[in-house]
C-alpha cells in the first residue's frame, strides 16, 4: 500500500533555466569511502571543483531531465552549466526513499526529501548538516521554511517546494465549512456520506489532531505532529468513525480533481492545486482554512551522510533554490515554491502566485507544518510535554492509520 500521495502532476510547460553557479564544496571527510560509518560527513566550510557525478533520490516528478516531456528539463541545463552528469533513482513512496538512504551500500548525494522522511533521516545521522552561506539565493528562501529543518542549531535542508492541507467543499452541496468538525464530526460527516474525500497517508492523523483539540481540550494536545499514545488511539477512533463515509482515500492528486469534478465527492481535504485547477475548469469549489488551522508540508534537499560528490550537490542546491528553477518546478509539479522570486518579473502568472499564496506571511503563520511523529514529544525532542510523556512515532502512526481506515 503506498500511504503518502505523490504530489507530481504536470500543470504547464516550464521555461529553461539560466543561472550560472559557483562551484562549492564539503572538506575531506565528506566524501570517505565505502566502510566509512553513516553520519561522517561535516559540516561544509570551503568551496571546490566539482566532482563531474551526482547522485540524486527522488519522488516522481520531482527532478525532471525532460523524459517526461521535452519541455521541462532543469537537469540538462544543470549538466551543461557545471559538468556535473546526474544521475537519478526515482523511487515509488517514501518508505522505500528512506530504506535506500539507510542503506550502507548505497551512497546518494542527495534526496528530495518529503517531512515523514526527512526528520527521521536526521534523527538516524542519515544526513548531513549544509552550510547555508556556501549555498547562493538561500536567504531568498521563505524565513519559516528555512527553520523547518534546524537541529540543534544546524541546517539540514534548502526548501524546495510547499503546499498547505485545506478543507475543501462544493459550494452548491456544502454549506461554508468553519471547521474540521465538518468532516470529522460524526454527526456531520454524515450528511455527506458517501461522498468524503481524505488524503492516503498516516500523516493526514494530524488533520483529525487538529479537530480534537478543540473538541477534546482534555486530550491537551499541542502539535497535531507529536501524539502521546490516547492522543493517537483518540484520532485513531475518529478516523474509524469516519471510514463508512468516504469515498476514496486519494494517492494522486488527480483523483480527488475528478472525484469532484464528476460529483462523487462534495467534502474533502484537497491541496491548493486541486482547488486551482477545479477553479480554472469553472467547478464550483472552494478550499478553505478551518478554525482550527490547517497542516501543510515542505519537501526539501538534504545531503546524504555518505555523500561523494559534495561539490556538485552544493551546485545542485544553489540551482534549485534559483528563481528559475523554483518557477519551473512550481509550474509542473502544482505546488507552491520556496523561493517568493519564482513569482518576481514575468516568470510565474500573478493567478498561480495568488492561488498558491506565494510570499504571503499572514497566511504562513496559520500552518503547521509536517515533521515526521517521533518518541520524543515536539520537533526537538525537548518540550516540556516530552518530560511527561513518550509520543508516538511514524511506524505507529502508519499503524493507526491502516487500522483505522483500510481493516
Amino acid at each position: 500500500m503506498r500511504v503518502r500521495a505523490t504530489r507530481r502532476v504536470k500543470v504547464g510547460a516550464a521555461v529553461a533555466a539560466a543561472l550560472a553557479l559557483a562551484a562549492a564544496g564539503l572538506g575531506a571527510s565528506a566524501g570517505g569511502d565505502d566502510k566509512e560509518p553513516v553520519g561522517v560527513a561535516q559540516v561544509a566550510s570551503t568551496l571546490g571543483p566539482g566532482e563531474g557525478m551526482l547522485n540524486l533520490l527522488t519522488l516522481p516528478g520531482a527532478t525532471e531531465s525532460g523524459s517526461t516531456d521535452p519541455r521541462v528539463n532543469w537537469v540538462t541545463p544543470f549538466q551543461e552549466r557545471t559538468g556535473c552528469k546526474v544521475g537519478l533513482k526515482v523511487v515509488q513512496t517514501p518508505e522505500e526513499m528512506a530504506g535506500l538512504m539507510r542503506n550502507k551500500d548505497r551512497r546518494y548525494d542527495g534526496v528530495a526529501a518529503p517531512p515523514e522522511v526527512a526528520g527521521r533521516l536526521i534523527a538516524e545521522n542519515q544526513v548531513a548538516p549544509v552550510n547555508t552561506d556556501l549555498v547562493d539565493g538561500y536567504k531568498k528562501l521563505e524565513p519559516k521554511l528555512r527553520g523547518q529543518l534546524k537541529h540543534n542549531g544546524k541546517y539540514y535542508g534548502i526548501p524546495y517546494v510547499w503546499g498547505a492541507n485545506l478543507l475543501m467543499y462544493d459550494t452548491r452541496a456544502v454549506p461554508p465549512p468553519g471547521s474540521w468538525a465538518a468532516l470529522f464530526d460524526p454527526g456531520q460527516a454524515r450528511r455527506y456520506s458517501g461522498k468524503l474525500v481524505m488524503r492516503d497517508s498516516p500523516l493526514a492523523i494530524a488533520e483529525a489532531a487538529l479537530y480534537l483539540k478543540g473538541k477534546e481540550r482534555k486530550l491537551k494536545i499541542r502539535d497535531p505532529y507529536s501524539l502521546t499514545p490516547k492522543q493517537l488511539a483518540a484520532a485513531g477512533r475518529v478516523l474509524a468513525a469516519q471510514r463508512p463515509h468516504v469515498e476514496r482515500y486519494w494517492e494522486r492528486p488527480a483523483e480527488a480533481v475528478s472525484a469532484f469534478a464528476g460529483g462523487r465527492a462534495v467534502l474533502g481535504q484537497a491541496w491548493p492545486y486541486q482547488v486551482d485547477v477545479l477553479n480554472r475548469a469553472s467547478r464550483p469549489v472552494q478550499g478553505v482554512m478551518p478554525s482550527e488551522g490547517v497542516t501543510g508540508w515542505m519537501d526539501a534537499w538534504m545531503i546524504g551522510a555518505r555523500v561523494q560528490h559534495p561539490n556538485c550537490m552544493y551546485q545542485w542546491l544553489q540551482w534549485t533554490a534559483s528563481p528559475d528553477v523554483q518557477q519551473q518546478v512550481a509550474e509542473w509539479t502544482g505546488v507552491a515554491p520556496a523561493n517568493p522570486q519564482a513569482c518576481s518579473g514575468d516568470r510565474l502568472k500573478p493567478g498561480f502566485c495568488a492561488a498558491y499564496h506565494v510570499g504571503d506571511r499572514d497566511y504562513l503563520d496559520d500552518i503547521t507544518f509536517a515533521h515526521a511523529p517521533s518518541k520524543a514529544c515536539g520537533r526537538s525532542g525537548k518540550s516540556e510535554e516530552s518530560e511527561k510523556n513518550d509520543c508516538t512515532d511514524y511506524a505507529e502512526w502508519t499503524k493507526t492509520w491502516i487500522e483505522s481506515t483500510k481493516l
